[in-house]
Order: structure tokens, then C-alpha cells, then sequence
């Protein structure tokens, strides 16, 4: 029987790891990339490209190089822990001619449509239309991976703000936002706290006259840093916290980081705190703002009541002069390529796992990437590809269309219930359960109990250290042999960057003492135990 041919959709970090997941398979890629280059989103461009994402010259990465590499591929230790978006390109291609990629991708290559096969119930097939320099192509493939991410199409909700069409400046949404040298001596209101909102305001605010940023409801602000100078997500994405998190009341969770933040500076008195719990957000990530605010190059302002030739009206009734607005509104996702296999009603897609449409008769198309996780996400598309690829093989097999659509609208009551209503709480996902479950359905998920009765050590610092993408390489399908190294090594790369002269001080590399651990560890064995023996 001839290999599966497969439609990679897209070449940036999710088209990637999807290649190199269907040739891990022994499956056949074609990725279709309507660029010139690799990249996706993190590639900066000087002005932005239909149907792409664009980010604006100085984005650096929220997420850590340990939290976010692919999981059988380290980021070099001598990379910074928080990297540049050049840096991060600079990954990507390593990746990428380590594992063979760029063979495998169609560039300047459009996919104008994706349709199914007249025998798609019995064969699962797909017809894929693509363009390249004005010609059209159709070919045949077995299944489909889009890879074409959720930052692509602005969302710019003018008609939310009266007076807009008479004001004399000028807007602009973030996805058009480069560099600040343009707005120098110009007084701008940039409107949303997200992450890029917030970046772009505090940027401003070394070159303009004065920004503004209003934000509707307020939002909570982590730091880069955990104590001691570690990186938060290394520091705090790790299973114990999880597990203390999942023990007590989402009150108490709440709590604890609202005050952990507030201690650095008071939200509240910045006037950012906003009603909803820091839980109930995408989080946003910033070292910088309140110095900027408390300075007064940033000045917080509510939500636009309207707009006059000059200046712009607040909800508070204050009147401020303006020259430009930037738009940190947000984006919206559709995929006008596919003819009626999915449908976005409010930026919202029934997806079984956020990644496979529940009504198809085979399970041949698969999203990659389309979720908003707290964390990083290329490890999530890494194990999403896994996953997806397997299954087009029939390796594993996916629940009834009854079971999945039940699935899903349990996510979506979930997501409801515990998240402020946006259009960007609509793909939400917690890093760790999300994983976890992922690495359930691909049979790779670290067993715990195995580990600390046959290599104590890597289970300590599976339990206790921080989750990095290795774990989901220790066994099962996909194994690496590198990955107990690159775990118990991972504290060595985040230093290594921050101690250039030989012989500094050793960092600690653990947060809980390791008596603490010792004790945790006896009790987790006997839950374990406890749990299993109890289990039907």
C-alpha cells in the first residue's frame, strides 16, 4: 500500500513540527506556504502580508526557551530564555534543516481550496486547489493539517466607537503597528491591554509625547520574572503546582496569585485591576508598565465613549487630544478555503480536543495551533501532530461523532463558565491538563509511579521541576532517547546565558526544599498506590 499523502497547511511553527510528524510517521507532506520563508508569525516582515500574521519589530517571546522548543530538539544554551522574534526564527530554521523540512514545502503557494472527495465517506480523500505565479493546481491528498494559525485577520470593531469616521488623525490595528519612530511627539491612544496592547504602549511611550491606554475592564499583569530571577512559566508550570491548584477551591488559586502580583505593584491602584479574577483571563505579560505609568509616560484611561475631530471622549467623561489610535483589538479566524467543513460563529469552532470537526465521516482533516493556551504553545502543536498523524493512519481512533460533539459542548460550557466573555476566550487552554490529555490519547504521558520506582531522580524532577515538552518524550510511540538528559540538564540552559564568565556563582536550581520533595514524593507514591487499588 502506497504512504498516506498529507496537506501541511501553512509553514510556520504548526506546519513545522506538523512536517516532521508525518515523516516520523512514514506519512508523505506537501506543505503549501503563501510566503516566500518559514516562520509564520515570528517572522518580522516591514509591512504586513495578506493572510499572514505580522508582529512588530521588537516582539519578544512571553514564553521561556526550555517551556516552548520542540520536544526532541533543545533551543541552544547559549540562547536567551526569553528570545527575540529573530532569535526565535533562528530556531526554526535549525529545526528545520536538522530534520530535513524545507524539501517538503511548496513557497509563494496559495491553497484556494480544500474540498472533499465524491468517495470521501469510503476513502476519506480530499481534493486541495492551490495557486502559485497565476496557475492553478489540483492534486488528490488522504488527509489534511491546517496549520494556519488564529492571528491572521484583524479584529477591528469600529462601528463600537462613534465618531470614529470624522476623527482627523489617524488609526491603525496592531497588526499594522512596526515601529515607534512614526508616532514621535504624537500624543496616541492605544486601545486594549492584551499583550500586544500593552507592549505597544509601553514602547510608545519612549518616543511620544503621551500615550494613553484604555483598557474596557482592566487586566492582571505578570512579570517575565518569578523570584529569584527564573523565568515565571519554568518557575510555575510545573505538575505539583498544578496539583496543589487542582486541591483547593479556584477562590483560593485566585487569591494567591492576585496577591503574589499585587505585591509587586498594586493593580488597583494603577489602575488596571479589573472585577473578574486573574483566572478567569488570558493572562498578559509585561516587565515594564508600571514604570511607565507611574512615571507618567503611560496614563490609564476606561473605555472610548466616542470620538470628536481632535481627541477622544472617555467613559469617565475626561476629554484628551490625539493624534493617532492603534487598535489592540484582537483577531478573529475563519478558513474560507475549507467549502462548508467547518463553520466560526464568533470566533468560535466546534472542534473535538480543538482539533478534529466531530461530523466528519473520516477522520482525515485535522486544526493545528488553534487554541490560546497559559503556556507556551509550539509543544501543544507538536503533540496535537502526533496525535493527528496517527490517527490518520488508524493507529488510534477517535470516539463516536455523539461522544465528541458532547465533548465539545462541554468545553464550550466550561470555557463559558470560568473565563470574562471575549473574542479571545473562545480557544482557551490550561498548558499541563491540555498536555496531559494530548499525551493520554498518543500513549506518552510520563507515568509517575514508574518513575520514582525506577529512576528516583528524573522522577523528582518530573513531579517537581518544571514541565517542560521532554516528559511527553520519555516513553510510548515517538520516544527520544535524549530526553531524561535534556530534563535533568534544562536548569543548566536557563543559566548558562546569565553566567558568561566561568566560575560564577552556581544558581539553585530548585524551588522547594528538598525535604519537601522527599516528603511529597513517599505521599505521592501511596496516593498513587491508593488510587489504583481503588480504581475499578
Amino acid at each position: 500500500m502506497a504512504a498516506q499523502r498529507v496537506a501541511v497547511i501553512g509553514a510556520g511553527a504548526s506546519g513545522l513540527c506538523a512536517l516532521k510528524c508525518c515523516l516520523d510517521e512514514g506519512l508523505v507532506p506537501t506543505c503549501f506556504e503563501r510566503s516566500g520563508d518559514i516562520g509564520g508569525l515570528w517572522r518580522f516582515e516591514e509591512h504586513p502580508e495578506e493572510g499572514r500574521a505580522s508582529i512588530y519589530r521588537s516582539v519578544i517571546i512571553n514564553t521561556s526557551k526550555e517551556m516552548m522548543c520542540f520536544s526532541d530538539f533543545p533551543i541552544p544554551e547559549d540562547f536567551p530564555n526569553y528570545m527575540h522574534n529573530s532569535k526565535i526564527m533562528e530556531y526554526f530554521r535549525m529545526y528545520a534543516q536538522h530534520f530535513h523540512l524545507l524539501r517538503h514545502i511548496r513557497f509563494r503557494t496559495s491553497v484556494c481550496r480544500v474540498s472533499k472527495r465524491p468517495d470521501f465517506a469510503t476513502t476519506g480523500q480530499w481534493e486541495v486547489v492551490t495557486e502559485s505565479e497565476g496557475k492553478q493546481e489540483a492534486a488528490v491528498f488522504d488527509a489534511v493539517l491546517v496549520c494556519t494559525g488564529h492571528h491572521c485577520e484583524a479584529h477591528l470593531p469600529l462601528s463600537s466607537f462613534p465618531g470614529l469616521e470624522k476623527f482627523e488623525g489617524w488609526y491603525l490595528h496592531s497588526r499594522d503597528y512596526k515601529v515607534p519612530q512614526s508616532f514621535s511627539g504624537k500624543r496616541v491612544v492605544v486601545v486594549g491591554a492584551g499583550n500586544s496592547g500593552v507592549d505597544i504602549a509601553v514602547e510608545l511611550s519612549h518616543t511620544a509625547e503621551q500615550v494613553f491606554l484604555s483598557t474596557k475592564r482592566g487586566t492582571w499583569v505578570l512579570h517575565r520574572l518569578a523570584d529569584g530571577g527564573y523565568p515565571f512559566d519554568f518557575a510555575y508550570i510545573r505538575r505539583s503546582i498544578q496539583l496543589l491548584r487542582s486541591l483547593v477551591p479556584h477562590d483560593v488559586s485566585n487569591f494567591f496569585l492576585e496577591r503574589k502580583l499585587n505585591a509587586r505593584f498594586d493593580h488597583a491602584l494603577y489602575g488596571l485591576q479589573p472585577q473578574h479574577r486573574i483566572f478567569e483571563q488570558h493572562l498578559t505579560i509585561n516587565d515594564d508598565l508600571p514604570n511607565r505609568i507611574i512615571s507618567g509616560r503611560v496614563l490609564v484611561k476606561p473605555n472610548i465613549q466616542e470620538f470628536t475631530e481632535m481627541s477622544a471622549i472617555f467613559e469617565d467623561g475626561t476629554r484628551e487630544d490625539i493624534d493617532a489610535v492603534v487598535f489592540a483589538t484582537g483577531y478573529s479566524f475563519s478558513f474560507p478555503f475549507l467549502e462548508g467543513c467547518v463553520k466560526v460563529v464568533e470566533n468560535q469552532i466546534p472542534l473535538y480536543k480543538f482539533m478534529f470537526p466531530p461530523d466528519l465521516e473520516k477522520p482525515t482533516l485535522a486544526f493545528i495551533g488553534f487554541i490560546q493556551p497559559q503556556g507556551a504553545i509550539m509543544p501543544i502543536s507538536e503533540l496535537q501532530c502526533r496525535w493527528a498523524t496517527r490517527v490518520f493512519k488508524g493507529l488510534q481512533h477517535l470516539p463516536p461523532p455523539a461522544d465528541m460533539l458532547a465533548d465539545v459542548t462541554q468545553t464550550k460550557e466550561k470555557m463559558a463558565k470560568r473565563y470574562v466573555r471575549s473574542q479571545r476566550h473562545t480557544i482557551q487552554v490550561d498548558y499541563i491538563p491540555y498536555m496531559d490529555e494530548l499525551a493520554c490519547q498518543v500513549g506518552v504521558k510520563p507515568s509517575l509511579l514508574t518513575l520514582f520506582l525506577t529512576d528516583p531522580q528524573l522522577a523528582l524532577e518530573v513531579a517537581f521541576g518544571p514541565c517542560t515538552p521532554y516528559q511527553y518524550r520519555l516513553r510510548g510511540p515517538g520516544w527520544w532517547a535524549g530526553a531524561r538528559e535534556a530534563i535533568l540538564t534544562q536548569h543548566q540552559r536557563i543559566i548558562k546565558p546569565l553566567q558568561p564568565r566561568a566560575g560564577g556563582r552556581p544558581a539553585r536550581s530548585g524551588t522547594m526544599p528538598h525535604i519537601f520533595k522527599v516528603i511529597f514524593s513517599v505521599g505521592l507514591i501511596v496516593a498513587t498506590l491508593v488510587y489504583v487499588s481503588l480504581s475499578p
